[in-house]
């Protein structure tokens, strides 16, 4: 794999830069189709595609994270490179994300892969290939959950796995969410929480009446939403780490040990070392989706990731 030589060190710069970065915009060359999969009755999901000029090298499901979309500049990014690369791209949004509040009667949550896994049906009866799920913070642990609850019934339907930036352990990241230096961050994401609970039409402003985290608001709309209970239980029942033991697919992982959002020591498991699917890349700097490296490697993440996918390309070609 390319040596990620971080641009900055410190992890908070990582992380509000790659936010902040302009991205050179490649993606927008390649028409988008902007299609409605159903997934169940009353439930209906945006996912964003476009497909390389030529013959297509494979599909690629990206899967966005808490309070992103398709738009989020990762995921434009990474699809920038890999139309480049030759691989058509879907950019799946999570239930009422994307501007679909009112698509679906109801919510999103971490754990919840039965929208995505009638995606990746309905594309493979369309292109007959199975497809690369690429999963960014909160959607590494619904494409990890995924894979693990389907064991060997993944290998027709996935090719592989790349999860970055995955809060393994949900209720150590809601922890550390509350920390001082976490602050801005939880703050922005109660906000947009809020704003897409309320554009659903189903909640109203003294719903959220005391709710300052995001673990507050698991507690009394997320988790009783789906019949967890509290954030608790719905945290222990819906993390990624698991399932890690079940997967069959070949899957890489790449953590920062300086994500201000994901602490290190919630990710590290010995399921790592024993299941032999799983590729570790781990690096000192980057923050939470920051891995902005020295020129010539600058968006660093996109390469990496399109170098994995490119390597189990031309193995399961063989």
């Amino acid at each position: 794999m390319i040596p990620f030589e971080p641009l900055f060190r410190n992890r908070h710069l990582q992380t509000i830069a790659g936010y902040l970065w302009t991205r050179d915009g490649e993606e927008a060359r390649f028409p988008l189709d902007r299609r409605l999969y159903r997934t169940e009755p009353g439930v209906e999901v945006l996912v964003q595609s476009q497909r390389p000029t030529g013959a297509v090298a494979g599909e690629i499901v990206m899967v966005h994270g808490l309070e992103g979309s398709g738009e989020s500049g990762y995921a434009r990014s990474l699809s920038g490179a890999a139309l480049r690369a030759g691989f058509a791209v879907h950019r799946f949004h999570m239930r009422t994300c994307g501007g679909t509040e009112n698509l679906c009667g109801t919510l999103y949550h971490a754990g919840l892969t039965s929208d995505l896994l009638s995606v990746v049906r309905q594309l493979q009866q369309q292109h007959s290939t199975p497809a690369f799920l690429v999963g960014f913070s909160l959607g590494g642990n619904v494409v990890l959950k995924l894979a693990g609850e389907l064991g060997e019934e993944a290998r027709p339907l996935i090719r592989a796995v790349c999860a970055i930036c995955t809060p393994f352990n949900l209720a150590a990241c809601a922890r550390h969410m509350t920390q001082k230096e976490n602050r801005l961050y939880e703050r922005r994401f109660v906000q947009r929480m809020r704003e897409r609970l309320l554009a659903t039409g189903r909640y109203r402003e003294a719903d959220f009446a005391g709710l300052r985290s995001v673990m507050d608001i698991d507690d009394r709309i997320t988790a009783p939403s789906f019949g967890f209970g509290d954030a608790a239980n719905y945290y222990r029942t819906q993390s990624a780490l698991r399932y890690l033991e079940g997967i069959r697919v070949p899957v890489l992982l790449i953590q920062a040990k300086d994500d201000p959002m994901v602490p290190f020591e919630s990710c590290q498991t010995e399921v790592w070392l024993r299941n032999p699917q799983i590729e570790q890349c781990v690096t000192d700097h980057g923050g939470h989706l920051g891995f902005l490296g020295r020129k010539p490697h600058r968006f660093w993440l996109d390469e990496t990731i399109m170098e994995w996918i490119l390597r189990h390309t031309e193995v399961l070609s063989r």
